[in-house]
């Protein structure tokens, strides 16, 4: 289910804003091996897709609506959309997918790590995970803009 789930929102995104890449786990550094087609004047993107745990999907909502669209704005990360599945045999109950932009790589992990860092963060978190926490799972893949993609 987990592989129909990500191939329908990878190919929703790919179609929504022209992007395609490679995977990268938190676990060890990326080992970047670029298509030809990728553009060389893309941003870094990131799908992150997370896996609520049962039953705090609407509490995850909350927390990105309340604190962390804010708090991203605040360390300068870009939202490019949020999405979740319609259909509950695909994840609606538990997932939620969105794809941030970054002027580079190393940007974007200067603004994950300030983010991290930040006490209003920290303090939100541990407030809405005081009943246990929201995501089961997060997945993150950095991307680049083909070099025929409208969104680069």
């Amino acid at each position: 289910m987990t592989h129909i789930i990500r191939s329908f929102l990878f190919a929703l995104i790919v179609t929504s804003v022209g992007i395609i890449g490679s995977a990268q786990t938190a676990q060890q550094p990326p080992v970047e091996a670029p298509s030809p087609s990728l553009a060389k004047d893309s941003r870094c993107f990131e799908l992150r897709t997370y896996y609520a745990a049962p039953g705090k999907l609407e509490e995850l909502h909350a927390r990105f609506r309340n604190h962390t669209m804010k708090l991203f704005k605040k360390h300068g990360m870009e939202v490019v959309g949020f999405w979740g599945p319609t259909d509950k045999d695909k994840g609606s109950e538990n997932t939620l997918v969105y794809v941030m932009a970054f002027p580079s790589r190393e940007a974007r992990n200067k603004a994950w790590q300030a983010f991290a860092a930040d006490p209003e963060w920290q303090a939100a978190r541990k407030e809405s995970e005081k009943n246990g926490r929201l995501a089961e799972k997060v997945d993150s893949v950095i991307l680049k803009a083909t070099d025929y993609a409208t969104v680069k």
